[in-house]
């Protein structure tokens, strides 16, 4: 089928009959743009208009269809055909003119919905902001509704300009009215990238230990930009420095910083006799902290306790013995409650204090949360 040449043949009849297209227009109710875009072979009129568009010209439907006169009238058998076909169309613009009826309905019970919570208001800060959704749904509702029933809609869609200005014009006031929205979901987004992005730091070598370690603040500076800050807890349970009757068979630090600093580390050391029994002393003059019961801490069974400085919120530093000659030494350093640090991944279990679980499924960080 040639658009382009039922376009002109539909454009000639209008000349025959000395119309204009605003004229035409309204005797078939459409714009004058429809006709326009039904004599450029653009569009092509609505099948349910094909036949009162042949009665109007006094020509064929094939002759519209093929964009040329034809020698004979059309026959009763075709005009039934079309007839049937313009039923067909009607019966669709029925079938949407209901759904339209559906939206409207929605749209109402939508904007009772908003009376209601208005009406029935509980606690403002969050049923406003309800409110505010569901008042700007059914007003996006009913808009649609009134541009549909009144024809705009049909127009405005046909112009780009129009409807490239609406989406912009939509666009700028969702931004507006949930501004706060926004922002959050860019700040959890940055967070997120943040999160994803951190690296995790993790050294091994023993002869860096004096730059892991700060005594007398509880924090570690490295470099001129950079601060891992243990949040405050007292190291002083670890060695002030490795000698050379310490045997360190294992050591580990970690640092990570997805946007809290957290930390992780152990040393296990076998001792001389004399160089156990002096430590063993040194640690157990400690002023140990209460520890059982912080992240789901138990009393400690798999080695014996010697120190312990633990704080139920940044979590603990902590000296254990197998009572043979070895101590090993740990720390977990976080904040929040839990480690966003898979920390089972770098020490080994033995080497955390018995029940220790710092993960956001535990009881205890449930509980804490529920306290805030």
């Amino acid at each position: 089928m040639d658009q382009q040449k039922t376009g002109r043949f539909l454009k000639e009849l209008r000349h025959e009959k000395q119309m204009t297209q605003e004229q035409l227009a309204q005797v078939f109710n459409v714009s004058s743009r429809t006709i326009s875009r039904w004599e450029n072979g653009t569009n092509l009129p609505d099948i349910s208009l094909l036949v009162e568009i042949a009665d109007f010209y006094d020509v064929d439907v094939r002759e519209i269809i093929e964009g040329e006169r034809k020698s004979e009238m059309m026959d009763k058998e075709v005009r039934e055909v079309a007839t049937k076909m313009a039923d067909y169309a009607s019966e669709e613009k029925g079938k949407l003119l209901k759904s339209v009826q559906i939206i409207s309905f929605i749209g109402v019970l939508v904007l009772l919905l908003s009376i209601g919570i208005q009406t029935f208001n509980v606690d403002a800060d969050q049923i406003n902001k309800v409110v505010l959704a569901v008042t700007f749904i059914a007003l996006v509702i009913m808009a649609i509704v009134t541009l549909y029933v009144t024809g705009l809609l049909e127009k405005i869609a046909g112009n780009k300009k129009l409807v490239r200005g609406i989406k912009i014009v939509t666009i700028v006031g969702l931004i507006a009215a949930f501004w706060r929205v926004v922002v959050m979901t860019v700040i959890v987004g940055v967070l997120l990238f943040s999160f994803k992005s951190a690296p995790i730091e993790e050294y091994d070598d023993v002869s860096r230990y004096n730059e892991f370690m700060n005594f007398s603040n509880g924090a570690y500076e490295k470099g001129v930009d950079t601060v891992w800050t243990k949040w405050g807890m007292d190291e002083t349970i670890w060695p002030s420095e490795i000698t050379d009757s310490m045997d360190v068979a294992d050591f580990k630090m970690v640092y990570y910083n997805p946007w809290d600093a957290q930390f992780l580390g152990y040393m296990v050391v076998d001792y001389s006799s004399d160089a156990y029994a002096k430590e063993v002393e040194r640690l157990k003059g400690y002023e140990s902290t209460e520890y059982i019961g912080y992240y789901c801490v138990e009393e400690e069974k798999t080695y014996d306790l010697l120190a312990v400085n633990a704080d139920s919120y940044n979590g603990f530093v902590y000296a254990l013995t197998d009572g043979k000659g070895r101590i090993i030494y740990g720390e977990q350093i976080f904040c929040n409650y839990y480690m966003d640090l898979d920390y089972t991944k770098f020490i080994p279990e033995e080497y955390l204090l018995d029940g220790f679980d710092a993960t956001s499924d535990s009881d205890y960080y449930k509980k804490m949360n529920e306290r805030q």
